[in-house]
């Protein structure tokens, strides 16, 4: 906070005080804002990623996407839901059976 205030010799002085009250309350659109902002990044990001496997997948032949386990009509499923396998069957990092 800024106050000036006029001296007894005629000049004007600037006082500078701080008052971290009212900066809490100044700041909390701000970090709405930056998460927001956040948000959308990570959106755009996820949506970027799942179109670019998406292409890669659709560049396949059908008898390379047969090799890896899935149908053509599975890619949407398998760009969207990368966690998930859509057979079933954990494959990485799964102790084999011997």
């Amino acid at each position: 906070m800024l106050a000036f205030s006029e001296a007894d010799t005629g000049k004007i002085q600037m006082a500078t005080t701080y008052d971290l009250s009212a900066s809490r309350t100044t700041f909390a659109p701000v970090r709405l804002v930056l998460s927001l902002l956040a948000s959308c990044r990570a959106a755009l990001r996820e949506s970027h990623e799942r179109r670019r496997i998406r292409a890669g997948l659709s560049d396949l032949s059908d008898m390379a996407l047969q090799d890896i386990g899935i149908s053509r009509g599975e890619i949407d499923y398998v760009a969207a839901n990368r966690d998930v396998d859509p057979r079933g069957v954990r494959s990485a990092g799964c102790p084999t059976i011997q």
